[in-house]
């Protein structure tokens, strides 16, 4: 149990310390509220139109792709922190999966998934 000791601590002071900086800038932070700072925005549609209004599905499509490629990315962590154990079999394996991950990608430019009208 001593040995956890140090990160109770580490929490504490960091807990201490984002209760302070909030305080300190909720105290000495401009607030000039006025009708237009409190309104709803929403990504820049009008709040109190429907709800169920339609989003261009380019929308979707790049979110979609960002997280795919974002996800696969994040493979190569990783195997750059194991590639000493993993040699030339987990170099190979992951030249495959980039080759892969790059045909990916230029089919996607090429299909103008990622171009925005």
């Amino acid at each position: 149990m001593a040995e956890y000791f140090p990160i109770l601590v580490f929490f504490v002071i960091g807990l201490v310390l984002c209760f302070i900086i909030l305080g300190l800038a909720f105290v000495f932070g401009p607030s000039k509220p006025d009708a237009e700072k409190r309104s709803a925005y929403e990504c820049g549609f009008d709040p109190f139109d429907d709800a169920r209004g339609r989003f261009d599905i380019r929308f979707y499509l790049v979110a979609i792709l960002f997280i795919i490629f974002d996800l696969e990315i994040a493979f190569l962590f990783p195997w750059a922190l194991t590639l000493k154990q993993l040699n030339m079999f987990g170099f190979c394996t992951m030249m495959v999966f980039l080759t892969i991950l790059t045909v990916g990608f230029v089919y996607e430019w090429q299909k103008g998934a990622l171009d925005w009208e």
